[in-house]
């Protein structure tokens, strides 16, 4: 059975060779590489070249376009039965092949499969924690579970109706899926499929509501990376800014000249994620979806009051409707006095309702381990994973 790699990149070239490495390094050998080059200042095709091997192609864009479009290039190339996406920081766990080949023949070809994957960060990459390091995201449906499983699409429609919430009860990298053909060409007549400026968070639903057959194991096919110039670099250290323009992500403008959207000053990554609910919804609609437009703007609330701007509250207080000042401020005093206040209860009290209004995950403990792996491929390779 062929695979299908997918390997968007951008002017991250030292990064790209290690996870061309960790599909090469494979023992299943019938796969592809299709590198999605977005007008990287590098001769992204040329150095692939250097390597010799005809199952890695690579297309060049000349003009730096949206990381969606980039996305749906990578697809465009896929000639494989069943298609994976990686970053290209990111890692192919040594063996991850074979163990979906037989995954696959055991549950009869699923439309999709949703795998394990464990993040992979860079020594000093995030605040607060010098030394490189490896954790496990959180997935509701993969809490105790031991061996694989078909989810039942009771378990999809509530994960996917916990995005729309604006609450991510499992991981939307598009690093935990391995997705079939078949399911690409079922979803065409919707467009794309990619779409929106967060392209993961509108496929990792879509594939949930359109999956016939959706395998789930806890086995970790990848490494997530956390790497300088990665978005999620940009994320932790407080710097969007840069990382939209990193992505060429304009999910701030998208919202702020579109009606139908309730823009709300705060945070792009929360614009960026109502895009991509607002086209689910849009996609599906005999789904029943509906977007909580109540938890988005708590959230930009709550982004503007963490940035420490000095007019911050005013703008808050200028974007909320009348009804949702007294319902907010209400809130706030009740977090305020609980925290202050002696005893556990009190304080328990309070962190129940900031978490209930701006937390957008379940609490749960992400068991950072320190690792002294230089880069992703020597973590893929040590870790065990």
């Amino acid at each position: 059975m062929k695979f299908s790699v997918l390997l968007p990149t951008r002017n991250r070239l030292e990064l790209l060779r290690l996870a061309v490495e960790s599909v090469q390094i494979q023992d299943h050998s019938d796969w592809e590489i299709l590198i999605s080059d977005n007008a990287s200042d590098s001769d992204i095709a040329a150095e692939m070249a250097k390597l010799g091997d005809a199952r890695i192609k690579v297309r060049r864009s000349n003009r730096l376009v949206a990381v969606t479009d980039n996305w749906n290039e990578s697809l465009s190339m896929a000639s494989g039965e069943y298609v994976i996406m990686l970053g290209d920081d990111d890692a192919l766990v040594p063996g991850a092949l074979s163990k979906l080949q037989i995954l696959l023949e055991e549950w009869a070809y699923p439309d999709a499969i949703y795998a394990q994957a464990r993040q992979y960060a860079y020594a000093n990459v995030v605040p607060g924690h010098p030394a490189a390091f490896m954790q496990t995201g959180y997935n509701a449906f993969l809490e105790g579970s031991t061996e694989p499983f078909r989810m039942s699409r009771d378990i999809a429609r509530k994960m996917v109706r916990g995005a729309l919430a604006f609450r991510i009860l499992y991981g939307f990298n598009m690093q935990h899926f391995v997705f079939s053909r078949r399911l690409v060409e079922r979803l065409q007549p919707k467009g794309p499929f990619f779409q929106s400026p967060y392209p993961d968070y509108y496929a990792a639903n879509a594939i949930l509501l359109a999956s016939d057959t959706l395998v789930v194991t806890p086995d970790c096919i990848s490494l997530i990376g956390i790497s300088p110039k990665s978005f999620g670099f940009y994320y932790v250290n407080s710097n969007e800014k840069e990382g939209d323009e990193f992505l060429n992500n304009r999910a701030t403008d998208v919202v702020a000249n579109d009606a139908r959207y309730p823009r709300i000053p705060g945070s792009s990554m929360n614009d960026s994620w109502l895009c991509a609910m607002e086209t689910l919804k849009q996609n599906f609609p005999d789904e029943g979806t509906s977007i909580s437009h109540f938890r988005y703007r708590s959230l930009q609330y709550h982004a503007v009051l963490q940035s420490g701007g000095k007019r911050r509250y005013w703008t808050v207080l200028r974007a909320m409707r009348l009804w949702e000042i007294p319902v907010f401020g209400l809130a706030a005093v009740t977090i305020a006095l609980a925290r202050v206040l002696p005893g556990k209860m009190s304080r328990r009290v309070g962190d129940a309702i900031s978490h209930a209004l701006f937390s957008r995950s379940p609490r749960f403990d992400p068991k950072r381990r320190d690792v002294p792996y230089r880069s992703i491929l020597e973590a893929a390779r040590g870790s065990g994973a």
